[in-house]
């Protein structure tokens, strides 16, 4: 995850592994990822959408939102459900 790289988060990402992977994630913001590859998330609950909401948080600040590719239908389902699929998965 070097700069300007895509980081891709891992197949499982619930309440227990959430925390661990934002630690990962804030560090791939830190070094210049922009792109954040959610393809490989199938295992997953509400600590997901938790986790997108923060690295957008912690995006902001910089003057840009991170892109959130290979979006999952169940995964735009619960942020829909949430009221925040626009805010995380704007249309292109």
């Amino acid at each position: 995850e070097s700069a300007g790289a895509v980081h891709r988060l891992p197949a499982r990402v619930v309440f227990a592994t959430a925390s661990a992977e934002l630690a990962v994630c804030a560090r791939a913001l830190a070094g210049g990822a922009r792109v954040f590859d959610l393809a490989d998330c199938a295992d997953f609950d509400s600590s997901l959408i938790t986790l997108l909401l923060e690295l957008r948080r912690q995006a902001a600040p910089r003057g840009w939102a991170p892109r959130f590719e290979g979006v999952a239908p169940r995964l735009r389902g619960l942020a829909a459900l949430y009221g925040v699929e626009g805010l995380l998965f704007p249309a292109p």
